[in-house]
Parts: structure tokens; sequence; C-alpha cells
């Protein structure tokens, strides 16, 4: 059974830092492709970052490049998102994605809350 658990939420004003963490289990790690996404009240969901399977090349969205950092943890099955600067626009429900290398079907998280208020 492929699980992915989200931590590191909370609540933190304009211009601090938070750490998003991903522990994935029941699948094999390293060769599949993962992501980021986020979903504010009323919008729909969009991607954030993306590490593509093997050899993790990261990919942003414009709205967080230079402040967001995806990486991959192999020997501890997780993944990253580290976000610096943030901004009340940040705000939203996160989610770690995943795709399947072999079958192309995708596994979510259960989200988890960031708030970006002063």
């Amino acid at each position: 059974q492929v699980q992915l658990v989200e931590s590191g939420g909370g609540l933190v004003q304009p211009g601090e830092s938070l750490r998003l963490s991903c522990v994935v289990s029941g699948i094999i790690f390293g060769i599949n492709d993962m992501a980021w996404y986020r979903q504010a009240p009323g919008q729909q969901r969009e991607l954030v970052a993306s590490s593509s399977g093997g050899g993790g090349v990261a990919r942003y969205a414009d709205a967080v490049k230079g402040r967001f950092t995806i990486s991959r943890d192999y020997s501890a099955n997780t993944l990253y998102l580290q976000m610096d600067t943030l901004k009340t626009e940040d705000t939203a429900v996160y989610y770690c994605n995943l795709r399947a290398y072999y079958t192309d079907r995708d596994y979510w998280g259960q989200g988890i809350q960031v708030t970006v208020s002063s």
C-alpha cells in the first residue's frame, strides 16, 4: 500500500521560512516523478515544484522560483520543499504527489496547511 505522509506546515509571518516533508512508503522511491502542489481557497490545485525520477531534475512554478527548493533524501524516502521568503499569497494547502513509474498512477498525500500572515 502506497502512502505519502506530509509534515512541516504551520503559521508563519511574511518573509519567514518553512520546510515541508513527505515520507513515502510502499513503493520504490527513487525512480518515480514527484511533485508538490498547492490549493488555495476557491482556486484550482496548482503545481508548485517537481522532481524527476532517476535524476531528480527540479522545475518550479514562476511564482516560487528563487524562493522554494525541492529536494529528495533517497536514504529516507523523503521529498522536501524548502520555502523561503514566504508571502501571504503562498497560503494554501500543500499536497505531495507521486506518479508511479511503471503504471503512471498518481498518489497523493493528505495535504498540509501553510498559512502566511502577519
